[in-house]
């Protein structure tokens, strides 16, 4: 479960409790009580879309397109007006150049984290880092790699920040505990402590990556693959804390997972929705009978 083999994944975004036009209508309420696709033709196509973002006040909404045949990802942003019509999707005004995925945005919507192989210096692609850019006068500043101590040699994904300035991310560090592991940097005095490797509860010795953890740290959701409960090519796990502070055992959420990869969670900051990507689909392999039209396809 490498980076690599995350990036290339296709998923469609499903919501749980787009072609280019000019407005789009996104209904996130009430959220069904079993896993429905998420803006589909618009969000969800036949492509390959994975991870979304939605801001505090519910005003924007970021999700990552893949181009499979050369692996090149792009953050896409969506705003809505005061009437509640959603724009449609058009590249991030800070992507499009290098590979950007994963978005997260802070508490106050004030900044958002994603990961990158952009130049720190250059033009020369680099590994995956985590980079943040700042929201001014309503418009993203240009992104800053994150640095030292998140940021490393190797890759890092899947930014995730807790209200109190935690980062949490997955990486594949030879300290850790699996082949791929979520980590915390906690942040105290302004600044990130070294990389906290999370306990057996969430990591295991197999591949545990994409942490999904509350804003509050009271829960986090997160995929694994090769656990003997897994389903198929990866399910989705939870954790809560218990009244220690501590992670107790995570949960396969098998009410959400199925026999393919299930990954990418997201949790609406009102904690009434769960979106996640899946590979899962329903696009037929055959077309017996009559042919298959253009429009099928």
């Amino acid at each position: 479960m490498t980076g690599l083999f995350r990036r290339r994944c296709a998923g469609i975004v499903f919501f749980f409790p787009l072609f280019s036009i000019a407005q789009v209508h996104l209904s996130m309420s009430p959220a069904p009580h079993s896993p429905a696709i998420f803006g589909e033709g618009v969000i969800s196509t036949p492509g390959y879309e994975r991870d979304i973002a939605i801001s505090p006040d519910g005003h924007e909404l970021l999700f990552s397109v893949l181009l499979p045949a050369s692996g090149f990802l792009a953050n896409m942003e969506m705003h809505k007006d005061a009437a509640g019509t959603w724009s449609a999707p058009k590249v991030a005004s800070f992507s499009g150049h290098y590979s950007d995925l994963e978005p997260a945005f802070t508490a106050d919507g004030k900044k958002l984290f994603f990961s990158s192989n952009r130049p720190v210096n250059g033009d020369k692609t680099k590994d995956f880092d985590i980079w943040f850019t700042e929201k001014v006068n309503g418009a993203w500043t240009a992104p800053k790699n994150i640095g030292l101590p998140v940021n490393s040699a190797a890759d890092e994904y899947y930014p995730s920040v807790a209200r109190n300035g935690n980062l949490y991310f997955t990486a594949a560090h030879e300290k850790g505990i699996g082949h791929e592991d979520i980590y915390v940097c906690k942040w105290k005095n302004g600044k990130y402590e070294e990389p906290e490797v999370l306990d057996t509860a969430v990591n295991s010795p197999m591949y545990e990556f994409n942490a999904f953890v509350s804003p509050d740290e009271d829960f986090i959701i997160f995929t694994s693959y090769g656990r003997k409960d897994d389903s198929g090519r990866g399910d989705l796990y939870m954790s809560m804390k218990d009244d220690n502070g501590h992670w107790k055992p995570a949960k396969n959420l098998a009410l959400l997972n199925s026999d393919r990869l299930d990954y990418c969670p997201f949790v609406s900051f009102d904690k009434k929705i769960l979106f996640f990507t899946s590979e899962k689909h329903n696009l037929p392999s055959t077309f017996p009978g009559k042919p298959a039209t253009w429009s099928q396809l």
